[in-house]
């Protein structure tokens, strides 16, 4: 039975249909599913955490790989699904639950203490619509992750993975690239999914950085200025950082440039990570 087959099937058995609300599209390419997997190297040693596993397409998979899985979901339905679809397996542990408001901290330290787990991995068809909450909560609570393996609205993946100052720079791209070291694995079309949805998504792997790889005292304060600068993105980053209250006023916000060898008329989007490290190191 293909993956599509097997969807339409647990969808009438279980008088399933996508919830919107919770930005459910189930994904149905078997290329996809293969992909997804294969990229996210897990091993027997390793534990998988899955986000969102909705009717457990890919969960099905991740159980024959890895030592253990968990999966956190928010929808009650799909833990009943969930439930009785994998009931046989042993190296699964289910969590209902909105995934931005588990500790995964702890439940990696007591994975890593108690089940031996070698590495732990975060596989997931991310919803779209809380995308951005998730990738943030992953990656600054800073937890003992070795690689991040989502599938995600394209828009958004190719300006997580971008190289900072390049052309999909945004705010958010400084903070994916201090914490990781990020790739496109796959471009999945629209029809990869029933029902479809009314975007391209993008399968990308962050692999989570050992070492950062700009120095900086205050890397709160570093984020700060780098949200503050894409605020008024149209702007010169010295008007955005002086109409924000990061530099007391434009002479200030002058000199600091000046000192770092700084355009006054450039704008945040073509900085460096390296370049706001330097202005927040100039500040301490």
């Amino acid at each position: 039975m293909s993956i599509l087959e097997e969807t339409r099937f647990m969808m009438n058995k279980y008088n399933i249909k996508a919830n919107k609300s919770l930005g459910q599209n189930f994904l149905v390419s078997e290329e996809v599913v293969n992909t997804i997997v294969q990229s996210s190297n897990m091993g027997k040693d390793d534990l998988v955490i899955e986000i969102g596993p909705g009717l457990g397409t890919l969960t099905k998979y991740l159980l024959e790989k890895a030592k253990k899985v968990i999966c956190v979901e928010l929808d009650p339905k799909m833990i009943n699904i969930l439930n009785d679809r994998f009931k046989l397996y042993d190296n699964l542990e289910i969590i209902n639950e909105d995934i931005l408001k588990v500790d995964l901290k702890s439940i990696i330290k007591n994975e890593k203490e108690n089940n031996k787990v070698k590495n732990v991995k975060i596989v997931a068809n991310l919803p779209y619509y809380i995308t951005t909450p998730i990738i943030m909560k992953l990656l600054e609570e800073q937890l003992e992750l070795e690689s991040i393996t989502v599938m995600i609205q394209k828009e958004v993946a190719d300006r997580l993975i971008e190289i900072p100052g390049d052309k999909n720079t945004g705010a958010i791209t400084y903070t994916v690239y201090y914490y990781s070291i990020g790739e496109k694995i796959i471009e999945v079309p629209k029809d990869s999914f029933i029902p479809e949805p009314e975007v391209t998504s993008e399968v990308i792997k962050l692999k989570i950085r050992k070492e950062s790889p700009v120095q900086v005292k205050n890397k709160e304060l570093m984020f700060k200025i780098i949200k503050n600068a894409f605020m008024q993105r149209r702007k010169t980053l010295l008007n955005a950082l002086t109409n924000t209250k990061i530099f007391k006023n434009k002479e200030e916000g002058i000199k600091i440039l000046n000192d770092l060898n700084l355009d006054e008329n450039v704008r945040a989007e073509k900085l460096t990570l390296q370049d706001f490290a330097n202005i927040a190191n100039n500040f301490e």
